[in-house]
């Protein structure tokens, strides 16, 4: 089977899948302390609550923006004898990237619009909630042309309770009204349906350049869940975009090169 990695600033999110189909998903935390040895460990945990060993692993697959836990993982993938890819310079040859600079393309953003094309089709818009808000663009060509990138959701609210004297920490929920009735309340209105207000609002401007209102637009990230009940700018709701475009990414290099033990 293969295991998608998606290894992110805050969260590292694991996916094992049996051909195309998602078996298992885990998601820790993303610590650039890790070793292969704590990697081997972890994951060795994960596998056995589900009746599951390493022996079932022969790909890993990585999309992260860490690069001293590539290599972690890599070191890992080898001991384990299994094949490892990058998502990036290495996949090139199977992504479509029409960008000035390909090679400034994160991994977690090739890996969205690979998945978009292939799932939900093209033109599409994805909206990644995670330690950024990501929106990733795939033209009606199926290639990824860019986007836009703004602070995550989570980041804001820890600058805000930071710098706020007054302002503790507020769970990050829908509010009942856009006018907030009490701090909490108005926090997390200009929070989560701000947040839900600048999708909207961006989404508006893309699908107007790209010339197709019908575009489609997908939420994924951690956090997708929260934004999409306070807006209906979304078509869809993939909590595993990322690792499913991972999985995607791999099936093409192995169908490209023939795996060779």
């Amino acid at each position: 089977m293969l295991l998608a990695i998606d290894m992110g600033n805050t969260q590292t999110a694991l996916g094992l899948f049996d051909a195309d189909e998602l078996v298992r998903s885990w998601r820790m935390p993303t610590d650039r302390t890790f070793t292969a040895d704590e990697i081997h460990v972890r994951l060795l945990g994960y596998l056995r609550m589900y009746g599951l060993t390493l022996e079932c692993v022969d790909e890993i697959a990585f999309a992260g923006v860490v690069p001293q836990l590539t290599r972690e993982w890599r070191a890992f993938a080898q001991r384990i004898a299994a094949r490892s890819i990058a998502v990036g310079a290495d996949t090139a040859a199977v992504t479509c990237i029409h960008a000035p600079h390909p090679e400034e393309v994160g991994a977690d953003r090739i890996a969205n619009a690979v998945a978009a094309e292939k799932l939900y089709g093209a033109p599409s818009i994805v909206v990644d909630f995670g330690t950024a808000t990501n929106i990733d663009v795939v033209d009606s060509d199926g290639y990824y042309i860019g986007g836009a990138i703004a602070p995550g959701l989570r980041i804001s609210m820890d600058a805000l309770v930071a710098r706020a004297a007054r302002i503790a920490s507020i769970p990050l929920e829908t509010p009942p009204h856009a006018i907030g009735r009490t701090t909490e309340e108005a926090v997390q209105s200009g929070a989560v349906l701000g947040t839900a207000a600048m999708v909207e609002g961006l989404v508006g401007r893309i699908r107007a350049e790209l010339a197709a209102p019908e575009a489609r637009v997908i939420a994924t990230g951690g956090l997708a869940n929260i934004v999409a009940d306070s807006t209906n700018v979304f078509d869809v709701v993939d909590g595993q975009l990322t690792l499913k475009g991972i999985c995607e990414i791999a099936r093409r290099m192995r169908d490209r090169v023939p795996h060779t033990a």
